[in-house]
């Protein structure tokens, strides 16, 4: 087949193939043509989810008269003149191409009308057909309406999604521009119904709220910072709102939503131990750079950009966000909203219920209404300032009412062999441990409710996490190596955890086609009575499972978890005073002890507001 040159139109739709991907990518290059243009209120309108109609209005400085027909050529443009101006872009369109690549793939009309001008011009364009410019009437600004997009590539059209799917694009899109640009003013109407109404000049946090929703406000941390050069406001989502998407994380550059790997990488290491690892922040963030720092002229949808100094971008982002949540009490509130009314439904004290209704109330659960009350009271005449129950109080109230709940240190309860008690109710100073699993205790505000495996769980990961970054851990050799027998699957990795056994203290080599020898391991699992051979197992097992994480940082903390998680305090074991009361004191002391390096909660706290109004109180 001979070179030939190609016909405009198809040089076009294969422009079009790139920045016109569906009625969402209209809408994105229509509103930021409208924002460039210094628009204040921008009217969006679909129908059909945008394949039969999508119109962009915009009161911007419209276009003139004798321009309109550069206006929808190919690579025309009015926000740059030559290849220095690519070095420092500061609009958000430049390529020229948006309205010529739209009007290739659909029918389109301009009408526009500069501020200074006492009439609108209008042009259409249909494919490879453009009409001559003619007068028209308009307000100043410029609105363009995209008919029947795709109507003449059909296999595109045929790819489109549902209606529905397409009008949540376009909603989607409408939102990122207009979180970039509070000061503007956006609707969306799709069919007859108005789905996004945000006034103009609105403060930036009121603007998250009324996208985000409202709801949240009391979730979101905001965050102002500037370092080298790099300016970041947002607003950083507590991890109890942690999401199993990454739809609310949301990164805006010099007004531009954008998708970089870098800067998602230091937000998820700002979060790492504060969420499951398969859930994503509730986080917005605003950075201001320098346009000359960044290339934006990368991709054709200029969704990506390069930073012309990656590292430090990553570490603005990764020191700003963490310092954030570090400032911040991440403890989560107990929600109790859906328990019902209290009549209904009151709130029962951890505990079996004959345990509860035969030694507290007299009475099943459902009609201990008014103990519930005198509990609820006995709170209120605390002293706000103790950190903890006043534990001779309960006692002498439990040797009245119910003294086959009460277990001494010496004693054990002396219950009806039908009766069903607590296990452990052991006082330590002014806090009790439940159910030999949870530690209840109480700050000024109301109940905390500590999970003693997660908390110790945390305390160990960020000791060991203190002590590996001083160096590998200490390793203690055995008398004689312990042979652990293994699949050819978990056998193939171990090589690839070869550096981090050297960490970590753990010393093991291949003895046999199916079999490890461990001739070291960690002294602190020795201390914390973990055992060699299934340690070794379980890490082999998750490696062929889930394979070694390609970042040697991430990799460590996963093991570091797994470590902590082995060596910590299990739900089920008895606590002595002394041992509470030091996972107490390591609790203050220790970063983000909210939740476990798993990012579950460690500690839920109940208000003495949430407690009066679940028992009727108010």
């Amino acid at each position: 087949m001979p070179i030939r040159r190609l016909a405009p139109l198809v040089v076009n739709q294969i422009a079009a193939g790139e920045v016109v991907a569906r009625p969402a990518s209209v809408v994105k290059e229509l509103i930021e043509n409208a924002i460039d243009a210094e628009a204040m209120q921008i009217d969006v309108e679909i129908e059909n989810g945008g394949r039969d109609l999508i119109r962009v209005a915009d009161d911007g400085v419209g276009i003139r008269f004798d321009e309109l027909s550069l206006a929808v050529a190919t690579h025309s443009t009015s926000k740059i003149s030559d290849a220095e101006d690519l070095a420092a872009i500061a609009s958000l369109g430049f390529r020229g191409e948006a309205l010529a690549s739209i009007a290739a793939v659909s029918r389109m009309s301009v009408v526009s009308r500069p501020r200074d001008a006492e009439g609108a011009g209008r042009i259409d364009v249909e494919g490879d057909r453009t009409s001559e410019p003619r007068p028209a009437p308009g307000p100043p600004g410029t609105t363009v309406t995209v008919r029947n997009l795709f109507f003449n590539t059909p296999a595109r059209r045929k790819f489109l999604r549902s209606d529905q799917t397409e009008a949540a694009r376009v909603s989607e899109t409408v939102q990122h521009l207009a979180l970039g640009h509070p000061y503007i003013a956006f609707t969306l109407t799709s069919g007859a119904r108005r789905t996004i109404d945000l006034p103009p000049r609105q403060e930036r946090r009121l603007r998250v709220l009324a996208v985000l929703g409202g709801e949240l406000d009391d979730e979101l941390l905001e965050l102002d910072v500037t370092q080298r050069g790099i300016g970041i406001w947002g607003m950083v989502g507590k991890p109890a709102i942690a999401r199993g998407t990454a739809k609310h994380q949301q990164v805006f550059l010099n007004g531009r939503f954008i998708s970089d790997r870098s800067i998602t990488h230091a937000i998820k290491e700002a979060y790492r131990g504060l969420i499951d690892p398969g859930r994503h922040p509730t986080i917005v963030l605003f950075i201001q750079i320098d346009p000359g720092q960044v290339d934006v002229n990368v991709h054709p949808t200029k969704a990506e950009v390069r930073f012309r100094n990656q590292a430090a971008m990553h570490g603005a982002i990764l020191s700003a966000v963490r310092d954030c949540l570090r400032r911040a009490d991440l403890t989560p509130a107990l929600d109790l909203t859906s328990v019902g009314s209290p009549r209904e439904a009151p709130l029962i004290i951890p505990g079996p219920p004959r345990a509860f209704g035969s030694g507290l109330a007299g009475a099943p659960p459902s009609a201990s209404y008014d103990s519930a009350r005198q509990f609820v009271e006995y709170f209120r005449r605390l002293d706000p300032k103790q950190k903890g129950f006043v534990y001779s109080e309960v006692k002498e109230a439990l040797a009245e009412q119910a003294p086959e709940l009460l277990i001494d240190d010496d004693a054990k309860p002396q219950a009806a062999q039908d009766v069903e008690v607590l296990p452990v109710i052991r006082p330590v100073t002014d806090v009790l441990q439940i159910h030999s699993s949870f530690i209840v205790t109480q700050d000024e505000e109301g109940l905390l409710i500590i999970d003693q495996h997660a908390l110790h769980e945390r305390v160990l990961f960020e000791q060991l996490a203190d002590a590996i970054g001083k160096g590998n851990l200490e390793s203690q050799r055995l008398l004689m190596p312990e042979t652990v027998d293994v699949d050819a699957t978990q056998i193939e990795f171990l090589d690839e955890l070869g550096p981090l056994f050297v960490r970590i203290g753990i010393e093991a080599q291949q003895i046999g086609p199916a079999s490890i020898g461990i001739n070291a391991f960690s002294s602190f699992l020795f201390e914390r009575g973990v055992e060699p051979g299934p340690f070794i197992r379980d890490l082999l097992d998750r490696a062929a499972r889930e394979g070694v994480n390609d970042d040697p940082e991430a990799a460590l903390h996963e093991v570091l978890d797994m470590m902590a998680c082995k060596a910590a305090i299990k739900s089920g074991d008895k606590l002595t005073a002394e041992e509470i009361a030091e996972l107490l004191q390591q609790r203050e002391k220790v970063e983000r002890s909210s939740n476990c390096p798993h990012g579950r909660p460690t500690t839920l706290h109940l208000s003495i507001q949430e407690l009066e109004k679940q028992f009727g109180r108010r």
